[in-house]
């Protein structure tokens, strides 16, 4: 089992695309869709290293994510890479969200467990709502 193309383009949307360096919500350098390794303010990039980056960090996060054992399917296994890749696998391993997936709760419960990561630098942000969203359709398709 892998990650989808679906996930990829999700990605892409979510993240937004920089090709220059900027300071995320949290003030990380990140740059492409998401990237933040070694990335240093005043870094550029083409659109294409942007995707080579994405799929390459998405590969390192879909590896984490499938140590943990718990995804059953592409949906669950998309959602929780999407997950982690927007707050870590640490974040994801530690989490009530995982605790909840391994005791196999209900649908309703693990939906409002996704829900209750939409805050960044102690703010609730709307695009991080819509992420959750998606990451709790995704994870029951």
């Amino acid at each position: 089992m892998k990650t989808t193309e679906i996930l990829i383009h999700q990605l892409m949307v979510m993240e937004g695309r920089s090709l220059e360096a900027y300071k995320d919500a949290t003030g990380v350098p990140t740059i492409g869709y998401g990237h933040t390794k070694g990335v240093r303010m005043g870094d550029r990039i083409s659109e294409r290293w942007a995707v080579e980056l994405l799929k390459m960090d998405v590969q390192d996060v879909e590896l984490q994510v499938k140590a943990l054992e718990v995804a059953r399917t592409e949906g669950q296994l998309d959602a929780l890479v999407s997950f982690a890749f927007n707050l870590g696998i640490t974040r994801l391993r530690d989490s009530d969200l995982l605790k909840l997936i391994r005791k196999g709760a209900s649908k309703n419960a693990i939906t409002q467990e996704f829900k209750r990561w939409v805050y960044a630098g102690g703010k609730k942000l709307r695009g991080l709502e819509t992420r959750r969203e998606w990451e709790a359709k995704r994870f029951f398709e």
